[in-house]
């Protein structure tokens, strides 16, 4: 069999949340299946670290797909024009983008409909576009995948799909993450915030992210204890300006905040592992990879009490509203200061962390392939 794959977020040192299912879940598949041929579909120049087996034949189609007109003509023309040449049995997008236009078996990864419930958060030429078209790609893709069974639910009543062909395929953890020695955490906190305690935050900073609803929180937090305690925010600056960067700016404690950027896989590891909490509470997330990697490093995790997250931490965090900065500083209190607190969610979180592998998320993936050919 031959399956053409939309690989346009496989980026060399620029995976993010949807890249890295992607990434995880084709370097399984492929090996695991060398009795079939995939073709990727890349947008650029790939990088060779992405052909995982001999089984894949790269592709380059044109254009570049990064705004709503070039998206439009990637999968409406580029990558249709290079389908008629391949003449695959299959076709697997793992970001939720298809050629709405295919007379092939399509098998569509849609991860969230935040664009859905937070406009706000989206340019107005991207919200026509998303608005638009994602219902086509849901309606167009013979079997569906989504991370959550909350995505599942809001694919299916959002556009109107047959539950049957709406299958969940959770993300997985990174085996990357692991927990560290005392001694090990202390050598962290030396390198980064002069030996002392830190909450994390890591994520693209962006609106949904929450980022300054997580300022506010830990300026009340410090107001309450005088103690050296930091805030470790890693992420891409992409959206900093505006609301995010107004509220920095007006922290009273700016100066225990360390903006550490974009950083390195093995960076943000001894971070995780070495933070007092992990603090995620965006505003809407269909899974939140976080949650699962911070299972895997043996540190507490704070998140929010809405969409998907609940579902993904279980009784494994401490949920707080999102848009409640008071009851967000008062969790950070209770995880620094009550040991049995931090000890409990981490016998939790260990129990839990089997849930999300990435071995069980492409053995779920290719079920749902399975189901989509004839």
């Amino acid at each position: 069999m031959k399956i053409a794959v939309n690989t346009r977020l496989l980026l060399k040192d620029r995976l993010e949340g949807i890249g890295q299912f992607t990434f995880e879940t084709l370097r399984r598949i492929t090996r695991l299946h060398p009795e079939h041929q995939f073709f990727f579909l890349f947008d650029r120049k790939y990088d060779d670290s992405f052909l995982f087996s001999d089984n894949i034949t790269p592709v380059v189609a044109y254009p570049q797909a990064r705004h709503p007109y070039l998206w439009y003509l990637f999968f409406e023309h580029g990558i249709p024009l290079k389908i008629k040449k391949i003449n695959p049995d299959l076709f697997l997008s793992t970001d939720g983008w298809i050629p709405t236009k295919l007379d092939i078996p399509v098998v569509n990864v849609i991860h969230d409909l935040n664009f859905l419930h937070h406009p706000e958060f989206v340019p107005p030429v991207v919200q026509r576009y998303y608005g638009r078209f994602f219902p086509k790609f849901a309606r167009n893709a013979t079997q569906l995948a989504t991370v959550s069974e909350y995505s599942r639910q809001d694919i299916i009543q959002s556009f109107h799909v047959d539950p049957d062909k709406v299958n969940v395929v959770f993300s997985g953890n990174n085996p990357a993450y692991k927990p560290l020695t005392k001694e090990q955490q202390e050598q962290v906190k030396r390198k980064y915030t002069d030996g002392c305690d830190y909450f994390l935050f890591v994520g693209l900073i962006h609106k949904r992210k929450n980022l300054d609803n997580i300022f506010r929180a830990f300026d009340i937090f410090k107001d309450s204890r005088s103690n050296p305690t930091k805030l470790v925010v890693v992420g891409d600056k992409k959206w900093w300006a505006g609301e995010i960067e107004d509220t920095y700016l007006k922290m009273r404690h700016r100066g225990d905040v360390l903006l550490l950027g974009r950083q390195p896989l093995d960076a943000v590891c001894e971070l995780t592992a070495s933070a007092t909490a992990m603090v995620y509470t965006s505003l809407f997330e269909g899974f939140g990879l976080p949650i699962v990697d911070s299972f895997n490093a043996h540190v507490p995790i704070i998140t929010s009490n809405v969409t998907a997250m609940p579902e993904i931490a279980g009784d494994a965090a401490v949920l707080v509203d999102p848009y409640n900065p008071d009851q967000l500083a008062e969790a950070m209190a209770s995880l620094q200061h009550d040991d049995n607190l931090r000890n409990t969610l981490i016998e939790k979180a260990i129990a839990r962390k089997g849930l999300f592998t990435w071995d069980r998320t492409a053995d779920l993936l290719w079920e749902t392939i399975e189901k989509a050919l004839p």
